[in-house]
């Protein structure tokens, strides 16, 4: 399997190693940013957008390919279904995948100016540092997959010229995906024995659904302020209000089911951007 080619393995089996799907989502993500900062006058900036998109894409694809590599022993029972696992990609392919895209994410970035570049820099040292260690280290490890997905959507405006009009999308994404985080470590407290050090096994399972209650407050807080700023109008007020009720609920039920409060927690989130997609193009 070491000889492996695209041809010979297929273009499917190495799109399931990036999980294209992920990646698409995180170019959507980037796509928001920039809508955010731009508005309506979005086709204007149609070739920085597309970058932007294709910077978060690669990298994304990286990430996951990264990842395939390291817990490729791990994988053969938590998830042999994927291709390094299963054989259809060898190891030492999906690490090659992962080198490429990271490098094609910088090269692509350095066409967008400066920031650009230290946004995906930053990134890289950071999803490098999470897979190498901070993975296993709990609040850490989620305080770098909160800015990994923040940081999508700040991308997108820094593509555009400005990162400023991003600020509140950003805090709401940042403290959102972090309290659903440590949700999924509530959750998963049991099965991390031995393996990870989380937050639950620090502070107890009661004391990490109150950081998780004070994580999603803090989501709610931000929220309307592009409607108090005049950034955006009613309708992202109406849509906004509706994800705030919604991570409330998260926050309450999380102490009768951690699993089901972590999925709606996720819904919330989809219900927080479509309320800034709303804002971006109501203008």
């Amino acid at each position: 399997m070491e000889q492996q080619s695209v041809h010979t393995v297929g273009i499917a089996s190495y799109l399931r190693l990036i999980r294209y799907r992920n990646c698409i989502m995180s170019g959507i993500a980037a796509l928001l940013g920039a809508l955010v900062v731009t508005g309506r006058n979005a086709p204007a900036h149609w070739l920085a957008i597309i970058s932007a998109m294709l910077v978060v894409f690669l990298f994304t694809g990286a990430g996951n390919s990264l990842n395939d590599y390291l817990d490729a022993e791990i994988d053969r029972t938590a998830h042999p279904e994927r291709p390094v696992p299963s054989g259809l990609i060898a190891r030492s392919k999906a690490r090659q995948v992962s080198v490429v895209l990271f490098a094609l994410s910088v090269l692509v970035s350095i066409l967008i100016g400066i920031l650009s570049i230290a946004i995906v820099l930053l990134s890289l040292v950071l999803m490098v540092s999470y897979e190498l260690r901070f993975k296993k280290s709990g609040f850490s490890g989620n305080l770098i997959i909160a800015w990994l997905t923040a940081s999508l959507f700040l991308y997108g405006a820094v593509a555009v010229g400005a990162a400023i009009p991003i600020w509140a999308l950003f805090l709401t994404s940042f403290l959102a995906t972090l309290g659903r985080e440590i949700i999924k470590d509530v959750e998963d407290v049991e099965s991390d024995r031995g393996v990870r050090k989380t937050l639950p096994m620090l502070i107890g399972k009661n004391g990490s659904m109150s950081a998780s209650s004070l994580f999603l407050a803090g989501a709610i807080a931000v929220s309307p302020f592009p409607y108090l700023l005049h950034q955006f109008g009613y309708l992202f007020l109406i849509v906004v209000a509706f994800a705030d009720v919604i991570f409330i609920y998260t926050a309450a039920l999380q102490w009768r089911s951690a699993s089901a409060a972590q999925s709606v927690a996720k819904m919330a989130m989809y219900v927080a951007l479509l309320a800034f997609l709303v804002g971006a193009l109501e203008g």
